[in-house]
């Protein structure tokens, strides 16, 4: 067998050398991929190509200019649950905690979907207590409910569940401050909560270790203080995305933080319509805004490149009008969860977020057995949107 060593290999005329044909790696050691941030990914490559993120320790892989990055994840990931066989478990899962019927009124009902099998939620536990007008997060394995209204008070609690046992939740602890109608985008690792009202708009920013249970600590602030964000996560790993809100006006403004940096939020650019109270979805490249009022509800999807501050642009339309609803994703699809119009809906839409187009119908929240009705979900979070 041959042996060839070379460093600073390369064109004659520069650039990266061609390999032709098959070839094969027989060290019985390693390979060590290119790597680097999520920041330093370049915007458009060969399909395949191969890296290291070391923003959330991860290989990922260029699918194309479509749909861009996309994270090599454990097989666990996409299957959990347990079960014998190469195909057993749950999938992906959405789970809404939370909720209600009317703005008067609170859940502590937990329900669950699978993102891949279009079809009803079911029944996954309950929280310590009813809530609505909450956020949702996520890494791999842990969802939150995180703030909300216990009606009329405000509260700064948080909960926990494991995507892959249903059951109740458990108390993880507290936000820094009462809020409702705030904001929240995670990485596996840290989540951040933004904004929302204790009473009058807020501009704060705080963190958690989604797998450490604790009080939240200060992160910074937002750039314009504001209820009623967008819910739903937008994240690609390194960076998180707010959108919307009022302050109380309605405003159009999108921010951006790194995750894993505490600061202040930066601009990123604005949505098509001024509106609050939308819902979000995201892959590893591509953010989607789904609905909203403004004030009145509005069926439009935005979308955002998550790694290429700039204005939003058409993605097409949800299937109704509707605002106050949930949304949760996986690495290919989105689902927008309930919703008022300003009646009270129990729809669920879902969208393929690479292709742009309009939505379609999933199924139904069934609110058989939940507490008050749990169609208006908007702490719903999933075990793998695009940050994951």
């Amino acid at each position: 067998m041959s042996e060839f060593q070379a460093s600073n290999f390369k064109k004659e005329n520069g650039g990266t050398p061609d390999l032709l044909g098959k070839t094969e790696l027989t060290s019985p050691y390693f390979f060590v991929p290119p790597s680097g941030t999520t920041e330093e990914r370049p915007e458009s490559c060969a399909a395949g190509t191969l890296r290291f993120n070391t923003d959330i320790g991860t290989l990922e892989v260029y699918r194309g200019d479509t749909i861009g990055w996309e994270h090599i994840q454990r097989k666990e990931n996409q299957y959990l649950g347990g079960g014998t066989g190469s195909n057993t478990g749950t999938g992906t899962r959405a789970v809404a905690p939370g909720g209600n019927s009317n703005p008067d009124s609170t859940s502590e009902s937990i329900s669950y979907l699978t993102i891949s099998t279009l079809g009803n939620s079911q029944d996954f536990g309950d929280l310590n207590a009813g809530i609505n007008a909450n956020a949702g997060g996520s890494s791999r394995t842990r969802g939150l409910s995180v703030g909300g209204s216990t009606i009329p008070a405000r509260t700064n609690t948080i909960e926990f569940f494991t995507f892959a046992s249903t059951g109740n939740a458990s108390n993880f602890g507290d936000l820094t401050s009462q809020r409702a109608e705030l904001g929240f985008t995670s990485n596996d690792v840290r989540g951040v909560a933004a904004g929302g009202s204790p009473g009058s708009v807020d501009e704060i920013l705080d963190f958690i270790t989604i797998a450490q249970t604790g009080n939240a600590v200060d992160f910074g602030d937002l750039t314009v203080e504001r209820e009623g964000l967008a819910q739903g996560c937008i994240s690609n790993g390194s960076r998180g995305i707010f959108s919307g809100g009022n302050t109380p006006t309605l405003i159009n403004t999108i921010e951006f933080i790194t995750i894993m940096t505490t600061g202040n939020a930066t601009d990123f650019g604005d949505s098509i319509a001024t509106k609050s109270r939308s819902a979000n979805c995201c892959n590893s490249t591509r953010g989607l805004i789904g609905g909203g009022g403004t004030p009145g509800a509005i069926n439009a999807i935005d979308f955002i490149t998550i790694a290429t501050t700039g204005n939003a642009q058409d993605f097409g339309d949800l299937t109704s009008s509707r605002f106050n609803h949930g949304s949760a994703s996986s690495s290919t699809r989105g689902l927008f969860l309930g919703g008022q119009t300003p009646s009270i809906v129990n729809i669920i839409d879902f969208v393929e977020i690479a292709t742009t187009g309009n939505a379609l119908d999933f199924g139904d929240m069934d609110t058989a057995g939940a507490t008050n009705g749990v169609i208006r979900p908007t702490g719903a979070s999933s075990n793998g949107h695009g940050g994951l």
